[in-house]
């Protein structure tokens, strides 16, 4: 890929500077009358300049300069703004037959919350700003930054424009292409807890008819969860540049002209959907009066206040070789912790169904957003997946995943905990007294079920769970919406108002050094506890080692739902206890990495204050901790405390 003519110009400088601080002219002008002399003998020829190269060559010039220039490093430092950027697989590779838009933050302003936020101090922990960007399959992020009125965002990020076909996309195809850029800016806590912050959707096509082909744009960041969706929160300063730059630039018209008509389009379908939806629910509420209390949610509210047919929440997801089974995708959906959309003042709960990319940035949301992702996982590896929407037992409204099998079977997965339920529905024309399936699930009701393509809505006369027929087919049971309306706003690329779909990313977390940090940290927490109780403490090393393969049959279990691996355990501790001793193990399982909050929690368990506080003859403690590390920044950490000691009657 060429360099820019400002950045060419720019390289040729430095190399100047450099051949001039070496003294380049003198040193060539000595070989050249070294090689005059040595020419000047009784047969004198003509010096060539092959000649003179090859004297410059054997006296170590040529390579004094190249090894003095480091011409890899200057590249480097010239190409950096252009080719580093906050990618989350470290880098970027550049293609020369492929057009890149090279997108510079050059800092934020107006982030009035952060007005009184004082400068914090060198090494001080203080709240920071992440800024994640998603285009075309290609995810982003920046680095950290404290939280300031005028924070520093200035960060450079790559995007490749074009993926398919072997031709450079010149600006007519570019125009064609109305996937947006999708910004999500994240503030971090100083305790580690994430807020989002704010979400937006950048038409990066402005660019295509800005003279020398670079533009800079303020972009108004508005404020998330409900009233304060319409709120601006700060200002991005961005500056677009396309390369290699084009050739020839459109009118600013065309462009204007090609966003109104994607505008027009958009809407008229999502108004034409809108009627249609409206009739349909007309005819439900005709089926049965009762029909207006059940569950049956159309429309979604994401976190830019925009509502969405909830369909579009759910795509076929492929997560790679990050994810092995679908189990093991139910285990990461239920390690992203849970959190109702925050909302100012009391009332009725504040409802927000986030865009895949503010709810995996953010890494935590909602129970909606747990069903949405699992489900949209689950299709692409293959099953028959549905998100449901309903009530749990106490009445609380709800949302998990269920599952088809081929032999007609059902299974709930709920999403927040990875448990399934095997679905056996309840014959309620039966004698009372004749054998019934004890249900399992946690669910009072369903109100209706969908994925990407398909809506139906319960319309049986019951719609509690261990009463329902899962038989989309029978329409007296189930009504279903038109899979050409919601294929028309929900299809991936149908409408410009539906956010590209994001990939997954890959573990954040080194599994290994994080367990040994985190081991150390519980290891001096237990000393620092019992010290303050008086007490000296003295560690196992080896019994704290056999702890690990407790700890891996733990979250094995959690993946397969198959116990394994304790009986060896078992008989590992049995050896390692001496007769006349006597072993007390506490195993305890969370979800981040907070040295002190998992001491806290863990010793409000009697059990585990029993064993941490433990008093008596030759009492050896033990503690062994194991991060599993998934997708995404999401992590399992299981945790044993154990010790032993001499019994005395």
């Amino acid at each position: 890929m060429s360099l820019p003519p400002e950045k060419a110009s720019e390289l040729k400088h430095i190399i100047h500077q450099h051949l001039a601080k070496m003294d380049i002219h003198g040193k060539i002008r000595d070989v050249l009358a070294e090689s005059v002399q040595e020419e000047a003998g009784p047969d004198p020829r003509a010096l060539t300049e092959q000649d003179f190269i090859r004297a410059l060559q054997c006296r170590g010039i040529v390579d004094e300069v190249m090894e003095g220039l480091q011409f890899s490093q200057v590249l480097k430092n010239i190409a950096g703004p252009l080719i580093s950027c906050g990618c989350c697989d470290g880098g970027a590779n550049i293609n020369p037959t492929r057009r890149y838009l090279y997108l510079q933050v050059l800092g934020g302003k107006a982030f009035l919350e952060h007005l009184q936020e004082p400068e914090p101090l060198p090494g001080q922990v203080c709240s920071t700003f992440t800024l994640y960007l998603h285009f075309r399959n290609q995810r982003f992020h920046s680095k950290p930054v404290p939280c300031s009125c005028e924070p520093d965002l200035q960060e450079g990020f790559l995007l490749e424009v074009h993926r398919d076909g072997s031709k450079m996309a010149d600006a007519t195809t570019m125009l064609s292409i109305s996937d947006p850029v999708q910004m999500v800016l994240i503030r971090t806590d100083t305790s580690g807890e994430t807020t989002l912050v704010s979400s937006y959707f950048l038409d990066w096509r402005s660019i295509l008819s800005a003279p020398n082909g670079k533009t800079g744009v303020s972009v108004e960041l508005l404020g998330v969860a409900g009233s304060e969706c319409k709120v601006p929160v700060g200002v991005l300063n961005l500056k677009l540049e396309l390369y290699p730059p084009l050739t020839e630039r459109l009118s600013t018209d065309i462009v204007s002209t090609q966003q109104s008509l994607e505008r027009k389009k958009t809407a008229e379908k999502e108004r034409l959907f809108l009627v249609y939806a409206k009739q349909w629910w007309r005819e439900f509420l005709e089926i049965r009066p009762s029909h207006h209390t059940k569950l049956v949610k159309i429309f979604a509210q994401d976190e830019n206040g925009v509502n969405r047919p909830v369909c579009s929440y759910v795509r076929v997801l492929r997560a790679g070789r990050l994810l092995e089974s679908p189990r093991q995708a139910a285990r990461f959906v239920s390690l992203l912790p849970l959190e109702k959309a925050p909302m100012v003042g009391g009332g009725v709960r504040q409802e927000q169904w986030c865009t895949l990319l503010a709810f995996l940035c953010r890494n935590k949301g909602d129970c909606e957003d747990h069903a949405t992702l699992l489900c949209s996982l689950l299709l692409g590896f293959g099953l028959d997946a549905y998100v449901c929407v309903g009530t749990t037992g106490k009445g609380v409204p709800h949302a998990w995943v269920m599952t088809c099998g081929t032999d007609g079977s059902v299974t709930f997965w709920e999403s927040l905990t990875a448990h399934r339920y095997l679905h056996q529905p309840v014959n309620p024309d039966v004698p009372t007294l004749a054998p019934q399936p004890k249900p399992s699930c946690p669910y009072r009701t369903v109100g209706c079920v969908f994925n990407h393509s398909a809506f139906l809505a319960n319309c049986q006369p019951s719609d509690a769970v261990e009463l329902c027929i899962f038989d989309f087919q029978d329409q007296s049971r189930w009504k279903t919406m038109s899979p050409e309306a919601l294929r028309s706003v929900c299809a991936p690329g149908s409408t410009t108002s539906l956010p590209p779909l994001p990939p997954l990313t890959g573990p954040t977390i080194e599994s290994a050094p994080a367990s040994n940090h985190l081991e150390m940290e519980m290891r001096f927490l237990v000393s620092e506890h019992r010290k303050d109780l008086g007490m000296s403490t003295t560690w196992d090393d080896h019994l704290s080692y056999l702890l690990s393969a407790a700890l891996v049959a733990y979250e094995q279990e959690r993946c397969t739902g198959v116990s394994c691996g304790n009986e060896e355990f078992q008989d590992a501790v049995r050896r390692a206890v001496p007769d006349g001793h006597t072993f007390k193990g506490f195993p305890i399982h969370f979800t981040h990495r907070n040295a002190r909050r998992i001491f806290a929690t863990s010793l409000r368990s009697p059990f585990c204050e029993e064993i941490v506080c433990c008093r008596g003859d030759h009492v050896r403690l033990a503690v062994r901790v194991r991060v599993f590390a998934y997708p995404e920044s999401a992590c399992a950490v299981w945790i044993m405390f154990a010790c032993k000691y001499h019994s005395v009657l």
